[in-house]
């Protein structure tokens, strides 16, 4: 009965620090996830910066596989070079490591202040308040739960059955490690299971042989969740539990020298916490000179999809004209692909931008032409919606036809405006300062990022969803007045590089936000239904 109970302690508290890991996780997305977006894209134009960029979204999110998704999801969309991609996982594996010294610091004492000054932000009507506050009290409910965690481990310490098993684990490293790895991937989580591990007094090199099994195991989670990806995707989770095994099996027969080693040299409030941090670092130093040959590898290992064409509407059933709800769906549907090709011809143009190869700018036309066509299609197919349809569905269909106009607009501005500027630096091997590089560069992340979350509002109707594609609207807006003055502010200082870019850096703005402007209107419908959206910006005196 004893045993139960105790059981049942420890699963409780782990399931509280993996509450609260959630929590940390969906808080700093809510109030920073598109700025950690931001920071993860613009920051793999370097190695250094690159490990950096997944160093500190890994910090923010409290969970490298968040970062590997993200990461692989950027990948995918042609954001960032796959070797990058690769060091910006070694960054992210080191984030967790630090995750894991910070928590074990002794700072658990802060726990009931911040739960405190979660609650209360919170409580707030603003989303990034409120996504801070639940970061702040997942904070606080993880530094809690380790405290529950090593009381709840205190009798195990003690028990014979429990020697014994251990004992049975130190005779058999291979077996250790798959069973540590078993419980990271259980969890979601290298730094539960390392934690967890932490929470025990284990043998120096039985503790280093399942910190090893934990950050493999902590790679699982990622590869099992990028199976229906893309080939780009998935060769970059692959790739990073390719380098923890390549580490593990590299340590593995010398943690009976590397546990006693640490012991002699405490840098973090646990043997386990100081395996996983140097684990991660050493793995880091050794690993990034060949992280091209793992992207390279994993490109033979795992082949690329077959290439799609234009197929013909797939959702615009003819039979379903006479059943309103289910033309209306399908028609939805048909608009969110189109949205998702408007999003390709966006990454195609910011791809050539990046790499001053016009190569990609021959994809953007073709699907223009197909934007065209799909769009014409939709608003051909709704006008012979059945007579059936009342005044739910009429609304719906107005919805539909705002958006598909929309993003053709969009393709328009892509393929007549941004592609010939695009065109126009590439082939005048024009050169932006660093600085407005940078500031065009964040532009179209953060256009990219209001096009997904626009596809999203567009099906789902929510609420909070459309309110933060608004205030999305208003950073895009205050960003583009502000690159525009400071790039008229390097003119006045006789930048060389602003002087001769002037025009197109200003164009580029312009379009840009544009784009932003016709894909924010999809929240305008949701907004004014629920009284939210003022009639006028004008002030009244």
């Amino acid at each position: 009965m004893g045993s139960i109970i105790v059981g049942c302690q420890i699963a409780g508290a782990v399931a509280l620090l993996l509450f609260g890991l959630g929590l940390i996780r969906d808080g700093v997305t809510q109030a920073l996830g598109f700025r950690l977006k931001v920071v993860l894209g613009l920051g793999t134009r370097t190695g250094p910066r690159a490990f950096a960029a997944g160093l500190a979204t890994t910090l923010g999110l409290q969970s490298s596989t968040a970062t590997a998704l993200m990461v692989s999801s950027f990948v995918e969309r042609d954001l960032i070079r796959t070797r990058m991609a690769q060091v910006a996982m070694l960054g992210a594996n080191v984030g967790t490591a630090l995750t894991a010294w910070f928590v074990t610091t002794g700072v658990a004492a802060v726990a009931p202040a911040l739960l405190l000054l979660g609650y209360v932000m919170a409580r707030r009507t603003h989303t990034t308040h409120v996504g801070i506050g639940r970061a702040l009290i997942g904070a606080g409910l993880m530094f809690l739960s380790l405290s529950l965690l090593s009381a709840a481990t205190a009798p195990l310490r003690e028990a014979p059955e429990v020697g014994a098993f251990l004992a049975m684990l130190d005779d058999a490293w291979p077996v250790a490690l798959i069973f540590a790895a078993g419980v990271a991937a259980l969890c979601s989580s290298s730094l539960a299971a390392v934690l967890l591990i932490t929470s025990l007094a284990l043998p120096p090199a039985l503790t280093v042989v399942l910190v090893l099994g934990a950050n493999l195991g902590g790679a699982l989670p990622a590869v099992m969740a990028n199976l229906s990806a893309g080939a780009e995707a998935r060769r970059v989770t692959a790739g990073n539990l390719v380098v923890r095994a390549i580490g593990c099996l590299a340590v593995l027969p010398l943690a009976g020298t590397v546990g006693p080693l640490l012991t002699g040299f405490p840098i973090a409030s646990g043997l386990a916490v100081e395996v996983h941090l140097v684990f991660n670092i050493a793995v880091a130093v050794a690993i990034w000179p060949f992280t091209g040959l793992i992207s390279k590898g994993m490109a033979r290992l795992i082949v690329d999809d077959e290439p799609h064409g234009d197929p013909a509407p797939r959702w615009l059933d003819e039979d379903a004209l006479n059943t309103p709800a289910l033309a209306l769906a399908g028609a939805a549907r048909e608009a969110l692909a189109i949205g998702d090709t408007v999003e390709r011809m966006l990454v195609q143009a910011r791809t050539a931008f990046r790499s001053d190869d016009p190569a990609p700018l021959a994809e953007v036309a073709e699907l223009e032409a197909r934007i065209d066509r799909r769009q014409q299609e939709v608003k051909t197919y709704l006008s012979r919606l059945g007579r059936g349809a009342g005044e739910v569905e009429r609304r719906r269909t107005i919805a539909i036809l705002d958006y598909v106009i929309n993003l053709e607009h969009i393709g328009d501005i892509i393929d007549k405006g941004l592609s010939p500027e695009v065109r126009q630096k590439i082939g005048l091997r024009l050169r932006f300062s660093d600085e407005g590089y940078d500031e065009l560069d964040r532009m179209f992340l953060m256009s990219l990022d209001t096009l997904r979350m626009a596809q999203t509002v567009f099906m789902t109707g929510d609420r909070d969803l459309a309110r933060r594609l608004m205030e999305l609207k208003v950073e895009i807006r205050n960003m583009e007045r502000q690159s525009a003055q400071r790039h008229l502010i390097r003119l006045r200082e006789g930048h060389a590089a602003s002087l001769e870019t002037s025009s197109l850096h200003l164009d580029i703005l312009r379009d840009l936000k544009r784009i932003n402007a016709h894909t924010v209107a999809v929240a305008h419908p949701i907004l004014d239904e629920e009284g939210l959206l003022a009639e006028s910006r004008l002030r009244h005196s």
